[in-house]
């Protein structure tokens, strides 16, 4: 899965592709050569602290690039839109994407399931613990981290399949980064084959994220933290351990490097 943010704001691409959907079409189509089989396209960012902007003003971003992705590529890709709201997923849905990737599931918006069950479609469910705008400055307490989250899933898809869903239509991203210490984040990619009691497929996204250069720091001593350009490596480092203990789905900014690292772990994993 390549990301695609169309904001000003965004962690790693913000302002890369914002108010210039040639630009931002002509990434999807960089990607999908370089080997990605969905696009996730965002308009919000959901990075610590980000503010939270209006559905209109999220569609304004980001269908320009949904219709024009749709239309030039048809079915060489499967669109994705990255939203919590219900009225954008259902515009985007209607304009040719295919799968909807939802911060906190139905927390924030519940109608979000009615959505998914009327187009059938699949749905990313990835945890949060508090909100974007106060994971910084929450202090995030878990009892026992994968615990907490497996009942935050199981009670997800309770929801959704008693608003029509269907089993089938789930995928599960415990969120690393969202609401979570460095400590957490560790955690779950050591423990992610316990997700795998819920029999459904995994996604894992750790591209690029804060915590990496925060665990590069203390393992190198290094006087600074590396920068969101400086984290390939530990990003695929982490996606190796999420990969080995059951993740099928990588969301990554680099596409071409994770495809070559995956075919020859993948090469690796298939002669065990």
């Amino acid at each position: 899965m390549g990301i695609l943010n169309v904001t000003p704001d965004s962690f790693s691409d913000g302002g890369l592709y914002f108010d210039d959907s040639a630009k931002a079409v002509a990434r999807v189509e960089q990607m999908i050569e370089e080997g990605a089989d969905i696009i996730d396209i965002g308009g919000e960012s959901t990075r610590p602290g980000s503010t939270r902007i209006s559905p209109e003003e999220e569609l304004k971003r980001i269908m320009p690039i949904i219709d024009a992705a749709s239309n030039r590529l048809g079915d060489k890709v499967i669109l994705s839109v990255d939203t919590y709201k219900s009225s954008v997923a259902k515009e985007a849905l209607q304009a040719g994407a295919k799968m909807i990737n939802s911060l906190g599931g139905f927390t924030f918006d519940s109608t979000l399931a009615d959505v998914a069950a009327a187009f059938d479609c699949p749905i990313v469910i990835y945890h949060i613990k508090g909100e974007p705008q106060t994971m910084p400055a929450a202090s995030i307490v878990y009892k026992d981290i994968i615990d907490e989250i497996v009942v935050f899933f199981q009670k997800q898809i309770f929801y959704g399949l008693s608003r029509g869903m269907k089993r089938e239509q789930f995928i599960l991203d415990p969120g690393i980064g969202f609401g979570k210490t460095l400590e957490h984040n560790v955690e779950i990619i050591k423990r992610l084959q316990e997700f795998e009691t819920l029999h459904l497929p995994l996604l894992i996204g750790v591209s690029r994220k804060g915590h990496l250069g925060k665990l590069l720091q203390q393992r190198l001593g290094l006087a600074h933290i590396p920068g969101v350009s400086e984290r390939l490596e530990a990003s695929l480092a982490e996606t190796a351990v999420a990969v080995l203990k059951g993740a099928s789905i990588v969301r990554t900014h680099d596409v071409l490097p994770t495809v070559k690292f995956l075919a020859v772990l993948d090469a690796l994993k298939n002669d065990e």
